[in-house]
């Protein structure tokens, strides 16, 4: 388990393992969850970065004409 401290701006740094494996560059978001046990922080993944990342999934959906953009 990582560990970060607060500084007096209330600012945390990702522990670099964690940074490197979840491939997290400066300028990228971040998302923090609140939950009943603390705080989940989950990293926003960029449109071109999720091409891909589904294969095999079933993309021969039957819509109706009216939820066509």
């Amino acid at each position: 388990m990582e560990q970060a401290t607060v500084s007096s701006k209330y600012q945390i740094v990702i522990p670099s393992d964690i940074r490197k494996e979840l491939n997290i560059k400066p300028g990228h978001k971040l998302f923090f969850i609140r939950t009943s046990s603390g705080i989940q922080i989950i990293p926003q993944i960029p449109l071109d970065e999720l091409f891909g990342k589904l294969p095999g999934m079933d993309t021969t959906i039957e819509r109706e004409e009216e939820d066509r953009i």
